[in-house]
C-alpha cells in the first residue's frame, strides 16, 4: 500500500530523498523501530500505545517543505512575527508574569524580554493550535528518511516520555514537525531542557506558564546563552568597506568604522560576526554568540533575528532602521540544500546537507564572491547561486 505512496510523497518533498529504509512497507519500517525500541528498553505496550492505528500523513511533508523560513523575504517575515499586535500581547504577558520572569532570569541568566519572545513566536503565548499527532508527523518524517536520522531518533525519544508516563498518549500532540508544547520542543528537547519550575513535579510544557519560561530559559542556557551579553546590533558600514571581513571583537569593528545603527557605542569585550541578511542593500548587523545560541533553538536566521527583533521592541527599543529591500531574494529549501552539495563539490568542508545555513557557510560563500568578482558579504543571492551552478528561475 505505502509503496503506492512513494511517488507522491517524493513530489511532496521537493526533491529531497523520500522512502523507507531499502525502500521497506511502513509496517516493516515499524517493526524494525520497535527492534531499537526494545534495545532502548520500551516495553511492547509502549510501543503499540504509541503507533496502534497510525498511518502515514503526507501533509506533513508538504508543510516541511513550505515552512517560512525557507524562502521568505526577510522583512515581511521580520513583520509577521515582531507585529504590532504580537508586541502588544507580549507586553501584557510581561507584567502579567513578571514576578516569575524576574526569577528564571535570575536563575538561567536569560533575559525576560528573550524569553517573552520565545514563547510569543513559537506558539503566540500558548495561543497557538496544536492538532497534530507528534507521533504520526514523526513517523512520517522518519520513514521518509527526512533529515536522518533525526526524526527516527525523535520517535525513539518521545517512546521514552511515554514509557516514563510523564505525558498522556492523547496529550501527545504538537505542530507538522512533531514539535511540542508552548515552546515547541522536539521529543529529545523535551528530556533534556524540560524544567519543573512551579513545583508540582511535572515538567508541563502545555499548560504550566513557569515551566514554559524556565525550560526555554534552560534550553538557551545550555545551549551556550551568555548572561548580559546582546545578541546584536544593526549596524551601518562605511564607504569603502572591505566586505571581505566577517569577523571580529567589537573593538575592531569600531576601528574598521562599523557603527551602530542608533548611534550608541559598540560593547568591549567580545566578538560578532558581521551579517548582511539580503546583501548590501539591505540592513546589516553585528551577532555575538548569543545570536548563535538562538539558532540553536531554532536553527535559522530568518526566526533568530525576528525573536531579537521582537525582544527588542518589548525592551522599549524601535524598529530596525534600514529598508529591507522590496525584491529580496531568500533562497527556498531546496536551493539551499543544492548549494550545500554544489559547495562540496568544489572542495568545501560541510558537515550537514539540510539545508541550514551557518555562519562558516556564508564565508565560503564570501570566498566565492571574492573569485567571481562579485561584493563578498556572504549573501548567496540569486546571482550568486546561479553563477555557482545553482539554478535559480
Amino acid at each position: 500500500m505505502w509503496r503506492s505512496a512513494l511517488p507522491v510523497l517524493a513530489l511532496l518533498c521537493g526533491g529531497i530523498a523520500v522512502h523507507g529504509e531499502n525502500g521497506e512497507p511502513f509496517a516493516a519500517f515499524l517493526a524494525a523501530l520497535r527492534v531499537d525500541a526494545e534495545k532502548q528498553g520500551i516495553t511492547r505496550t509502549t510501543f503499540d500505545t504509541a503507533f496502534v492505528g497510525i498511518t502515514l500523513d503526507p501533509s506533513v511533508l508538504a508543510a516541511m517543505r513550505h515552512a517560512p523560513e525557507y524562502g521568505k523575504p526577510f522583512g515581511p517575515y521580520l513583520a509577521s512575527l515582531a507585529s504590532p499586535s504580537r508586541i502588544g500581547v507580549g507586553l501584557r504577558k510581561s507584567a502579567q508574569w513578571a514576578a516569575t520572569l524576574r526569577a528564571v532570569e535570575q536563575k538561567y541568566g536569560v533575559e525576560a524580554t528573550i524569553l517573552v519572545s520565545i514563547w510569543g513566536v513559537e506558539s503566540s503565548f500558548g495561543d497557538g493550535e496544536q492538532h497534530w499527532d507528534v507521533f504520526r508527523s514523526i513517523a512520517t518524517l522518519a520513514y521518509a528518511r527526512f533529515q536522518q536520522p533525526l526524526f527516527r531518533d525523535e520517535l525513539l525519544a518521545a517512546l521514552r516520555i511515554l514509557q516514563q508516563g510523564r505525558v498522556p498518549r492523547s496529550e501527545f500532540l504538537g505542530s507538522y514537525a512533531g514539535a511540542m508544547g508552548q515552546p515547541q520542543f522536539l521529543p529529545s528537547s523535551y528530556l533534556k531542557y524540560a524544567v519543573d519550575f512551579d513545583g508540582d513535579g511535572e515538567a508541563d510544557i502545555w499548560r504550566s506558564v513557569p515551566d514554559v519560561l524556565a525550560s526555554i530559559a534552560n534550553y538557551l542556557r545550555q545551549s551556550g546563552w551568555q548572561p548580559h551579553l546582546p545578541w546584536g546590533f544593526e549596524v551601518t558600514v562605511p564607504q569603502g568597506f572591505d566586505y571581505r571581513a566577517s569577523r571580529g571583537s567589537f573593538a575592531e569593528w569600531t576601528k574598521r568604522s562599523v557603527r551602530r545603527a542608533d548611534g550608541g557605542a559598540l560593547p568591549d569585550g567580545a566578538s560578532a560576526i558581521l551579517f548582511f541578511p539580503s546583501g548590501t542593500a539591505g540592513p546589516a548587523f553585528l551577532l555575538t554568540d548569543n545570536f548563535v545560541a538562538l539558532k540553536r533553538f531554532n536553527n535559522s536566521d530568518a526566526y533568530a533575528l525576528s525573536v531579537a527583533a521582537l525582544a527588542d521592541r518589548l525592551r522599549g527599543l524601535p524598529a530596525f532602521r534600514a529598508a529591507w529591500p522590496t525584491d529580496d531574494f531568500q533562497p527556498s529549501r531546496a536551493e539551499r540544500t543544492a548549494l550545500q552539495y554544489r559547495l562540496a563539490a568544489l572542495g568545501y568542508k560541510l558537515a550537514d546537507f539540510d539545508g541550514h545555513f551557518d555562519f562558516e557557510l556564508r564565508d565560503m560563500v564570501r570566498d566565492l564572491q571574492r573569485r567571481y568578482g562579485m561584493i563578498p558579504d556572504g549573501y548567496p543571492g540569486r546571482a550568486f547561486l546561479n553563477r555557482v551552478g545553482v539554478r535559480v528561475p
